[in-house]
């Protein structure tokens, strides 16, 4: 899977955690561009990106993401 697939399925997934269908993400999103993206918000898109890719993150992984871009990177190594 391609990471702009990766980061389409993405944005589904924050536009449906966030209750947002106006969202867009791209790999540059932090949280500190989207209102309601807070720490429990965090952990419900992780969980929800995890249960969609049928992938798990480390929790050091998790710590580490910076953007979506970087969230979509790791999406992808897991994948392969």
């Amino acid at each position: 899977m391609e990471t702009t697939e990766i980061l389409g399925q993405v944005n589904i997934i924050f536009k449906e955690v966030l209750d947002n269908q106006e969202l867009v993400i791209n790999q540059e999103t932090s949280a500190n561009d989207v209102d309601d993206w807070d720490s429990l918000t965090h952990i419900q898109l992780i969980v929800a990106i995890e249960k969609y890719f049928k992938i798990r993150f480390k929790a050091n992984e998790i710590q580490s993401f910076k953007n979506v871009g970087e969230m979509c990177s790791f999406i992808k190594l897991k994948l392969e």
